[in-house]
């Protein structure tokens, strides 16, 4: 906060609770006030000189101290109020001195800490000692003709008694309206900094609040887009193999029951994915679960067999020498190639898959096409594009998803690995002859 806007802040105004001390506290002061008014006469110290009249000398009490009930309520204006007083009082030799000395005191203190307005509150302070310390003068310059001669018989000290004299007013005067001042603007910086504070304390209260939404939206999110590449996958893959059991299960009792075995193993495993996932989510925070298991490129092979078993000819090839690559990696790769398979037995309608891993330098690709109807895919704008691209984007990877120039679709997505790892390209590697032979093959429903 700058200079400029630390002036500007202004404290809240009193309580009612605080209102409330205030009247009893200016109350209580004018009381005592009077009875100080009370024992000054008795005793005779009229150390101003000739007092007034009674009534007059009450007036003036009660005038000078009274103002403190509204000294939070209106700071400023109590202040000019007290010490316009105060001036009188002393100028009429009002004998009272001690409680309105205490009462201007403690508006020169309340202005500065109660001051709505810091910079006129500062300025007026200064005008208030500046006219108190002119007034001092003028009261030197007043009475020092009218000493006694014999006022000062008893003084033994190097230092002449009437420069003595007004030295030691000039002192006290210096450090009651001083700590005044001082202890205003000390109150007043402790509020700011507790109300600086407080807004730091709930802006911190907001920004965890929102800290924990984010967290919660992200694990939404992430629950979703597992959940999604679990179910649709597995649930698309029956669904292929299911039409395929119904157009043969008449007259190919074979090949309908090898797709009802297809049906049930992709169920099974639907079924114990979403239950490791939903274990995981059961668990406590403090409890350590394993994540649910999640396939790598090492599983790839598995999509392209169930592929082939809905009825695609289906190829796997994998180029380059296989490196270890970070989990994470690996299983965003096979989230990318599922997604894409799960597209094609989806939208695509096609007859041909090829699956393609590539360990080239610096980076592994994994590319996905197909002949099937390369525009107007549902799932292009849908959450499997939305979902792979955030899993792409985490890796600082690049994806590219689209129709192919000579018909089909294609998915590849690229994954730059570590700098310093040593990743040896080698010359690419065709897929296995069992791999072609199955390409080859009849599908089987």
């Amino acid at each position: 906060m700058t200079v400029a806007a630390r002036d500007e802040w202004r404290r809240p105004g009193p309580t009612a609770e605080q209102r409330r001390f205030d009247l009893w506290i200016g109350l209580a002061v004018t009381v005592l006030a009077v009875v100080s008014l009370t024992l000054a006469r008795s005793a005779g110290a009229f150390l101003l000189g000739p007092p007034p009249s009674g009534p007059e000398q009450l007036f003036w009490t009660v005038a000078v101290t009274l103002p403190l009930i509204w000294r939070r309520r209106w700071p400023l204006a109590t202040l000019l109020i007290v010490s316009v007083v105060f001036i009188c009082a002393q100028a009429r030799s009002a004998p009272e001195t001690q409680f309105s000395a205490w009462a201007l005191f403690c508006v020169i203190y309340t202005a500065g800490a109660w001051g709505q307005d810091h910079r006129l509150a500062r300025r007026l302070r200064i005008g208030v000692i500046a006219t108190m310390f002119a007034w001092l003068g003028v009261y030197y310059a007043v009475t020092i003709d009218h000493i006694p001669p014999d006022a000062f018989d008893d003084a033994v000290g190097p230092v002449p008694p009437v420069l003595a004299a007004m030295v030691t007013g000039v002192l006290v005067n210096v450090l009651t309206l001083g700590f005044a001042y001082f202890f205003g603007e000390t109150a007043w910086v402790a509020a700011r900094r507790e109300h600086e504070l407080r807004a730091q304390a709930e802006d911190l209260r907001r920004s965890q609040a929102e800290g924990r939404e984010r967290a919660v939206l992200g694990e939404r999110v992430r629950i979703a887009r597992e959940l999604h590449d679990v179910v649709a996958h597995h649930v698309s893959v029956m669904g292929v193999q299911a039409s395929a059991c119904r157009r043969v299960f008449d007259r190919d009792p074979g090949k309908a029951r090898a797709a009802l075995t297809a049906i049930e193993q992709s169920a099974r495993t639907a079924v114990d994915e979403l239950r490791r996932m939903l274990g995981v989510l059961r668990t406590s925070a403090g409890t350590d679960a394993a994540p649910p298991a999640v396939g790598g490129v090492e599983r790839i092979d598995e999509l392209v067999e169930r592929a082939r078993a809905a009825g695609l000819t289906a190829t796997l090839g994998v180029y380059g020498d296989p490196v270890a690559l970070p989990e994470s990696v690996s299983q965003t790769a096979y989230r990318v190639t599922q997604e894409a398979v799960t597209n094609t037995l989806k939208h695509a309608e096609a007859g041909l898959l090829d699956v393609r891993v590539r360990y080239l330098a610096r980076e592994v690709e994994v590319d996905v096409t197909d002949d099937g109807r390369g525009g107007g895919r549902a799932d292009t704008v849908g959450l499997g594009l939305i979902g792979m691209r955030e899993r792409v984007t985490a890796h600082d990877g690049d994806l590219e998803a689209g129709p192919r120039p000579g018909g089909g679709w294609r998915v590849r997505a690229r994954f730059p690995l570590a700098a310093s790892a040593d990743l040896p390209v080698g010359p690419q590697r065709e897929p296995s002859d069992r791999q072609q032979a199955a390409a080859g093959a009849e599908p089987s429903a």
